[in-house]
């Protein structure tokens, strides 16, 4: 937690790109888990406090954490986007981080496969399908412009994923003790932590 806070802190005077290239490495050294592994479901969306504390989660998670991280640092929300792609080597679904240095360019990607930032353009292994941040909802095609669907309201992840985060913010230092064990439902982990 030390070193995220200080990752934030150093990084709000820091260019773009130096923001962009700290953060995808800072969280890109956690240990990926599949959702089923590491919170017993099949679709989980961590919170960066829940992927930063058990240090580790999915290309979800890892994606929300860098998001996140960036709009700390005081990055604009409206420079990114959280980006669902298909992962064509894997052949599965996968989340990306996109960077717009303006609406009219080629994002960079963010990613846990690739841990090199570089145009949307140059990563023929993803497939774009649906991008979304705190303001919208956009539909993407390779090598065509997004298209504005709707608001990000829509996806009910990204909701659910809100209020965890309004929940933490409330009681962090009793939350992080409780995500230190994994497990929300364990009353033994709950008489250990503070309420």
């Amino acid at each position: 937690m030390k070193a995220w806070k200080q990752l934030i802190d150093s990084g709000q005077n820091w260019s773009d790109m130096r923001r962009l290239k700290a953060t995808n490495d800072f969280v890109n050294q956690f240990t990926f888990v599949d959702d089923i592994d590491h919170w017993q479901q099949e679709d989980y969306w961590a919170t960066p406090l829940q992927t930063l504390v058990t240090r580790g989660g999915d290309c979800e998670d890892f994606s929300i954490a860098k998001y996140f991280t960036l709009t700390s640092m005081g990055m604009d929300e409206d420079k990114l986007r959280l980006t669902y792609v298909k992962a064509l080597s894997l052949n599965q679904a996968h989340m990306v981080v996109s960077y717009y240095d303006n609406p009219k360019v080629t994002p960079l990607v963010l990613d846990n496969l690739n841990t090199q930032i570089l145009p949307a353009t140059q990563r023929d292994d993803l497939y774009p399908v649906y991008s979304f941040n705190g303001k919208g909802l956009w539909l993407n095609k390779k090598q065509q412009s997004d298209q504005f669907v709707d608001s990000s309201e829509r996806i009910s992840l990204w909701q659910k994923l809100l209020k965890s985060m309004d929940v933490e913010a409330a009681n962090e230092s009793a939350m992080i003790c409780l995500y230190q064990y994994y497990d929300l439902t364990d009353s033994e982990a709950r008489t250990r932590c503070p309420d």
